[in-house]
């Protein structure tokens, strides 16, 4: 049976893009060095992605955002089967399965995980004896590129997409990235799946599908990833230690989002320090200190200015028609979010 028209458009604009003008190195290997393995044909590079299935612990704190069954794609990134992956897929996980091209599955476990970037690196118990995928330069994406999105299902799971803006984003759980890449038209299985430049390396993680990946009108829907180049300066000390050295941001517990220039409180998570300090629903936070805020960005930035896990946050909050400061002894992600190893 032959392939599809959308099978062959994947198939040809793949070969475009893994057609470097030298043959790439797999990740991790000086170029002065012989590699292993050269990431040079379509199907090399889909050996290194794959399906990573997970179990969230019965009663996972995250299980009401996303789900108790997960699913998604990691890509290999390391000559030791080193997989990169978005964070919300295993997240307070009670078990993880790994899946590769051939259909073998291993278990797997979280190696690290990076709350400020929303990335995560998981290893299997037995080595994956396929060719990791180079990191790009994320920062070298320019607008209207076209790039593809590739799953863990290989050529029926490949979209070809353009980038259509890079800016900042926040999400309302207390995240934010300086720069996010916004790519149209939309995907589906976009959960950790690998964004993939001309050179045929991963320039950027799957996170979420946004209906405003465009900036102007009108306003085009798209997916968005975590640029690759956020991981960078943190993965030495990722590997090594499972965390980054500089210190935990502190983590309160509150989901607020913009309302005509206000900040205002529309979740307030279960045993949080937002909720022992008596915030609710409704609340509209005024300011950190004695610093106004009106947006996310504003809000997250004078939260994480000059502070860590554990100190003590003050804002001013306005709450049943009274303003008032409220102190929350905030804490960080790591704490909050329980661990099949603690259980």
């Amino acid at each position: 049976m032959g392939l599809s028209l959308f099978e062959r458009v994947c198939v040809i604009s793949l070969s475009l893009v893994l057609a470097a003008p030298t043959p790439l190195l797999a990740a991790g290997t000086p170029a002065n060095k012989s590699a292993p393995e050269l990431v040079t044909d379509a199907a090399t590079f889909y050996a290194a992605l794959v399906r990573v299935q997970t179990t969230a612990l019965p009663d996972a704190r995250s299980n009401a955002a996303v789900g108790r069954e997960r699913e998604g794609t990691g890509t290999v990134i390391g000559e030791d089967g080193l997989i990169l992956t978005i964070g919300y897929l295993v997240l307070e996980a009670a078990d993880i399965k790994v899946t590769d091209s051939r259909g073998r599955s291993y278990p797997a476990r979280v190696h690290a995980m990076d709350y400020a970037t929303g990335l995560s690196l998981l290893k299997v118990t037995a080595p994956l004896d396929v060719a990791p995928v180079q990191l790009g330069n994320s920062s070298q994406l320019p607008d209207r590129e076209p790039v593809l999105i590739a799953g863990w299902g290989g050529i029926p799971d490949t979209a070809l997409a353009y980038v259509v803006s890079r800016r900042p984003f926040t999400g309302n759980w207390e995240y934010m990235l300086d720069e996010a890449i916004y790519t149209s038209p939309p995907t589906t299985g976009w959960s950790g799946a690998a964004l993939v430049d001309r050179k045929g390396t991963i320039v950027g993680v799957g996170s979420l599908l946004v209906p405003d990946a465009t900036t102007g009108d009108p306003k085009l829907p798209g997916n968005m990833f975590v640029p690759i180049d956020v991981l960078k300066p943190v993965l030495e000390d990722l590997i090594k230690t499972g965390r980054r050295q500089s210190a935990p941001r502190p983590w309160i517990g509150v989901a607020a989002d913009e309302f005509a220039g206000r900040l205002v409180v529309t979740r307030v998570m279960s045993e949080s320090p937002a909720q022992a300090a008596g915030m609710k629903r409704g609340d509209v936070i005024l300011g950190v200190g004695d610093e106004p805020v009106g947006s996310q960005a504003e809000f997250y930035r004078k939260l994480w200015n000059g502070t860590r896990d554990g100190d003590v946050i003050k804002l001013k909050v306005l709450q049943d028609m009274s303003v008032r400061e409220v102190e929350v002894k905030s804490t960080g992600r790591s704490e909050y979010y329980r661990s099949a190893a603690k259980e």
